[in-house]
């Protein structure tokens, strides 16, 4: 969009971010057909001396005008190394202020920027480094016991002898440049510093005229599926999909720029680089990153210290919060509202968090990644019933409907049935792979997300399982959320997870996974009987394993294929798991 259209634009603006059509109704954010460097522009010139950015255990700070100005330098180095419109740049760290520069950075000159999980190991990395067509690649030292460079020498062995920016990789042929963030050079790469200085060969006027060339369709991002079913999927997402559901996203919790919102979520995913700082940057609001990595203490610890009104986390990520002993001793009044999402919420914990933690405008968001991620979310000034009890309506500009998963027939409310959604948060597609785009977004645009859905009468659903996740026993349908739900609500379950097992005359049988409240106890047989005063008897489940924790990814997803894997593992069911069905 020209400067002018978008200059003329803001003037009709008003306090919410909606913009008046000619007819007067309020309808178009202001974000909508802008770029995300030419939002983080307006969003410097609005709130230039407002924090915009913070990593207090650095520490490091930048209000919005400094971190514009720091984007701009980010972006010419990146220009000097040869980098152009279209070209990929894959980001491997956990959450340190680099990457929130050159996730601006990159979107600034038209990049695709690729989110790598911090957790791959050599052949997750070659993979994406491969699949997503890398020409940069940026990626931290160490974390922990995770060495980053070792794995990299590992899946590129002639980095190493390469001069920097000149690699020359025949299984890697479009990656060029690797540049370090921090710790000792890898041989073969920038440093964080050599790469900046590089930015004095890019005179401003080149960067100005680059950036005014990009369409907000433009592809800008590539973020690889979780992978807990099968290879990563790169979906691929514009400027416009995930500005405008950051900017909804935003709207669903009231922000302004008075907001502080703490994000312990991973930034490679979208809950921290869509809903965390794209959000925080269409609404002026302050993100506040408590580690790089999600620990209870140091996030309730940036709460308080940095007066966070809003926090964003998986479930397992608030349970744990809650648990923590520094919980009773932190002040958390400050805090207001936030999002719970990235895996399905308990009522009961919900519960916890609007009143006992004090986010009393707590909403849930439901989506997934190739959605940009939002689908729906439940706003401030709904019924605690319905922030507690669904996953909330659609955002404005997106559609949603539930069909049979057979027949493709569009379900009346009430009916259980896949959700599919269309509007201008579905993704543009799987990079490099169409087949499998196409079996998930339709001829019509349509999303298949592949998860069991109800919508109420009022327009709000509820999620209640996936189509894999389905437990069928005997002919009976079982939603695994039925169960969990209940259990939740046992004084002594402190998280459960239910997943379906094979079973030679049943086809499967229920088993729980549960995880109790510390100093607390309960046997099989209780929690057996707690569940058979409630449900059918064939929801109540047949196997039992307490556990201290679940497996997951690194943004806190429960993978019940491996909880499956395990359970066929230990209950001997192998034999029975490779019955061949219809």
């Amino acid at each position: 969009m020209p400067q002018a259209d978008h200059a003329s634009k803001l003037v009709s603006g008003t306090s919410t971010g909606l913009e008046r059509t000619e007819s007067g109704n309020l309808e178009q954010p202001w974000v909508d057909q802008l770029t995300i460097g030419e939002v983080l522009r307006e969003t410097a010139k609005r709130y230039g001396s407002q924090d915009a950015v913070i990593f207090p255990g650095l520490p490091w700070r930048r209000t919005w005008r400094e971190l514009d100005a720091e984007v701009d330098r980010v972006a010419r180095a990146l220009l000097s190394l040869g980098f152009e419109r279209g070209d990929h740049f894959g980001v491997w760290a956990t959450n340190v202020p680099a990457w929130v520069l050159l996730q601006f950075a990159t979107a600034r000159i038209g990049v695709v920027l690729v989110t790598i999980n911090p957790s791959y190991r050599t052949n997750e990395l070659a993979f994406v480094i491969a699949q997503a067509e890398l020409k940069g690649l940026a990626l931290i030292d160490h974390y922990k016991t995770t060495h980053y460079f070792d794995a990299l020498r590992e899946a590129v062995p002639g980095l190493v002898t390469s001069t920097p920016g000149h690699l020359q990789c025949e299984r890697f042929p479009k990656l060029k440049t690797v540049i370090s963030l921090r710790g000792d050079t890898l041989k073969g790469s920038f440093s964080w510093d050599e790469f900046l200085e590089r930015a004095e060969q890019v005179p401003e006027g080149r960067l100005q005229s680059l950036e005014r060339a990009l369409s907000c369709d433009d592809p800008i991002n590539i973020q690889f599926t979780s992978g807990t079913t099968g290879l990563p999927k790169g979906a691929t997402l514009s400027h416009r999909n995930i500005l405008l559901n950051a900017f909804y996203a935003g709207m669903g919790q009231a922000f302004t720029p008075g907001d502080r919102l703490c994000i312990p979520v991973p930034l490679y995913h979208c809950f921290g680089c869509v809903l965390g700082t794209l959000c925080s940057l269409v609404h002026g609001a302050t993100m506040v990153f408590p580690a790089e990595t999600f620990q209870a203490s140091m996030t309730l610890k940036a709460i308080e210290e940095e007066r966070c009104t809003a926090v964003y986390g998986v479930p397992t990520m608030f349970i744990a919060m809650l648990e923590h002993a520094d919980y009773p001793t932190r002040n958390l009044k400050s805090l207001r509202t936030g999002i719970m999402a990235g895996s399905p919420c308990p009522i009961e914990l919900m519960k916890r968090v609007t009143t006992e933690m004090g986010a009393s405008q707590m909403t849930i968001g439901y989506g997934q990644t190739e959605a940009s991620p939002l689908i729906t979310q439940t706003r401030v000034d709904d019924s605690i019933e319905l922030r507690v009890g669904t996953v909330g309506r659609v955002l404005p500009g997106i559609e949603a409907k539930i069909i049979d998963p057979e027949t493709g027939k569009t379900l009346p409310p009430l009916q259980p049935g896949e959700l599919c959604a269309r509007g201008h948060n579905v993704m543009i597609g799987y990079f490099q792979l169409p087949d499998k785009t196409a079996q998930v977004i339709d001829t019509e645009g349509w999303l298949h997300t592949g998860d069991i859905a109800i919508q109420e009468p009022n327009g709000y659903f509820r999620i209640t399982g996936r189509i894999k996740d389905l437990v069928i026993r005997g002919g009976e349908n079982i939603f695994p959320r039925e169960i969990e739900e209940l259990l939740y609500q046992h004084p002594a379950v402190k998280d459960v997870q239910v997943i379906g097992v094979p079973d030679r005359k049943f086809g499967e049988e229920v088993m729980a996974w549960v995880s109790l409240r510390e100093g607390q106890q309960a046997t099989a047989d209780e929690l057996k009987a707690f569940c058979k005063e409630r449900l059918a008897y064939f929801k109540v489940p047949h196997y039992w394993k307490f556990v201290d924790a679940f497996p997951t990814t690194v943004t806190g997803k429960i993978q019940k294929y491996r909880m499956r894997e395990i359970s066929i593992e230990e209950l001997g069911l192998q034999d029975v798991a490779n019955i061949e069905t219809a």
